[in-house]
Formats: structure tokens, C-alpha cells, sequence
């Protein structure tokens, strides 16, 4: 749409566009420390297992303490993905994910780097103004409360709809 601003997910201006998200592309979103805090709150709200909330028992099972619920730990890379990412692309939205893996327990203390690719990308078939990128993302373990070595927690694989330069907005 000539003449308007496109905006990007969080309504800034818009810089990085469909065009600019080439197979292979890598984006660093940065790390996120786990809250203890935040983790059992979100626990208690919506994931109230008992290696999640329960410190005694979690203390004498195999994780050895409380561990984050995945969906907490994904959530923390929306953050990411937002802030590192959307935060400046034409975002239309996203038709899904194709994978979500939860590949290693997540401590409060934990301090995960956060990284994007793009995998693949495409115009868009029923948007002509988008195209879609199909993305791949991960976190993983830099430092841990615990002693453990550094290991990919999360992977998701997604898609997304982005807007063609002086597409719409």
C-alpha cells in the first residue's frame, strides 16, 4: 500500500522486510536468565505439576530441583523473538509451528542464548502483498545454577508472514 508506514509487530516503524529474510540468515536474540520467580508464578498459574511447584518433591526426583514448565521456557523465547526480531519487521503474523521440542530441563538461574535461522521462505499464496519465512529457532544453556554442561534446551520451527517492502502496513 503506496504511501503508508509499515508497521512492525510491536507497531514501530518497520526496517527489515520479507525480502530481507534469505534462507540461511541468522539472527542473535540475545540471552534471558530464567526468574525464579517468574518461572513458579507462571507454574502455579498455568503448568501446577509437581516438579513445577513443589519443592520438596522436586528436590529428591531426578531433576533434583524445580524445573521451568516448557511452555514458560518457550514463552521466554517469544520474548526473545520479539524484542530481537519482530520488534522491527513488517509482521503480518504466523500460520503456525511445525515443531516444538523441549530437549533438556530448564533451572531457575539458567542463562540461555537465544538464536533464529531462516530455513526457507516464500510469497505467500493467499496474502500477495506477504510472503512467508519458515524459521528455526533454539536456546540454549550458557551457565546453569546446576552443574551441567551447555546444551540446546529448545528447538520450534515456525513460520511467519512478513510484509513486502511497500506492501502494506
Amino acid at each position: 500500500m503506496t504511501g503508508r508506514v509499515a508497521r512492525s509487530g510491536t507497531g514501530a516503524e518497520a526496517d527489515l522486510f520479507w525480502e530481507d529474510l534469505v534462507p540461511g540468515r541468522r539472527f542473535d536474540l540475545g540471552v534471558t536468565e530464567v526468574d525464579r520467580d517468574e518461572m513458579l508464578a507462571y507454574a502455579r498459574r498455568f503448568d501446577p505439576q509437581w516438579y513445577h511447584v513443589d519443592e520438596p518433591q522436586a528436590a529428591t526426583s531426578e531433576y533434583g530441583g524445580l524445573i521451568a514448565s516448557g511452555f514458560f521456557t518457550v514463552s521466554l523465547f517469544m520474548r526473545a523473538y520479539v524484542d530481537g526480531l519482530l520488534s522491527r519487521a513488517a509482521a503480518a503474523a504466523s500460520p503456525g509451528l511445525e515443531e516444538l521440542r523441549w530437549l533438556a530441563p530448564v533451572y531457575a538461574g539458567d542463562r540461555l542464548a537465544v538464536t533464529l535461522e531462516v530455513v526457507a521462505q516464500g510469497p505467500s499464496r493467499t496474502k500477495p502483498d506477504c510472503g512467508t519465512a519458515t524459521l528455526r529457532g533454539s536456546m540454549a544453556r550458557l551457565a546453569a545454577a546446576r552443574p551441567q554442561a551447555p546444551q540446546e534446551v529448545l528447538r520450534t520451527q515456525f513460520r511467519g508472514w512478513f510484509f513486502r517492502r511497500g506492501g502494506a502496513s
